[in-house]
């Protein structure tokens, strides 16, 4: 499987100690929380689902056509709702992405595994929909659990060609917020069944995984715990600075970094005189 290039690392300017970056993305993340609230209402409702020119069949392992881009689904975080994801609609609908999904999961799912069904029955629409055969995927937060889940355990890396996280408690979390009333939030904890289940082999995985993680993230702890760390999986961890677990889906930097991501994998593709290469990788790089 062709390794993930590195993304472009940013240059790192003199700046304040930690107290200072910590304060500034505690500002940060108060300021995107108020925007929150204010578009969340807009996102409560499914969106339409467009008309496509292609025409709805069994889905199949085939792309329709190898310079078409796949499908993205969006995969929002625990009590939230597909608004989280305005500016990466932006920006990957400039890119010339026209098939973009996104998938409202109830807060009232109790369990990590029947949501990721949930979601491995959406992409199977989305397939037959648009006669793509594979879609790539962005999860934030618990998002990017339930998309893993999916991925590793029912059977999605036949479906899902390419899986970024954003601040993903892959490891889990020691910060669980509710954990005491909602059991899907314990399923987020470090040693929860779910994590367990996770650890486990998983031989011949053909999805790529790209995991954005930020060392300011308070919801993340310890911060390392939001890397998908994995013998058999192909990852790679990018390491995001200067902002915190709310600002990673809104933030333009990390926004145009997924798109990024997204079409290196379409750039391997294409490339007839790759080398395949079997062996996975876990790679890290940095974006500011």
């Amino acid at each position: 499987m062709p390794r993930l290039p590195r993304l472009p690392r940013f240059p790192r300017l003199p700046g304040p100690g930690l107290s200072s970056a910590l304060l500034g993305a505690t500002a940060l993340e108060l300021f995107v929380l108020a925007g929150h609230v204010i578009a969340y209402p807009f996102g409560l409702t499914p969106e339409r689902v467009r008309a496509t020119s292609a025409t709805p069949a069994t889905p199949t392992d085939l792309p329709v056509k190898a310079s078409a881009a796949p499908p993205v689904v969006l995969l929002h975080g625990f009590i939230d709702n597909r608004s989280v994801f305005l500016v990466l609609r932006r920006v990957l609908t400039r890119q010339g992405r026209r098939h973009l999904e996104s998938l409202n999961y109830s807060p009232l799912t109790r369990d990590i595994r029947t949501a990721a069904e949930l979601l491995g029955r959406h992409v199977e629409e989305i397939c037959a929909r648009t006669g793509h055969g594979r879609v790539d995927i962005v999860g934030h937060s618990l998002g990017g659990l339930i998309a893993r889940y999916y991925v590793q355990r029912l059977g999605g890396d036949r479906r899902v060609r390419t899986l970024v996280t954003l601040g993903t408690p892959h490891g889990g979390t020691a910060v669980a917020p509710g954990a005491g009333v909602h059991p899907i939030v314990r399923q987020m904890r470090g040693g929860s069944s779910v994590i367990e289940e996770l650890r486990g082999p998983a031989p011949g995985c053909r999805t790529r995984f790209v995991s954005f993680w930020s060392e300011l993230d308070q919801v993340m702890v310890p911060v390392e715990t939001a890397c998908v760390v994995h013998p058999d999986l192909d990852a790679v961890n990018v390491r995001v600075t200067g902002i915190g677990h709310l600002a990673l889906p809104v933030h333009p930097t990390v926004a145009a970094a997924i798109r990024e991501a997204i079409e290196a994998e379409e750039t391997d593709e294409t490339d007839e005189t790759a080398v395949e290469d079997a062996t996975p990788s876990t790679g890290a790089t940095s974006v500011a």
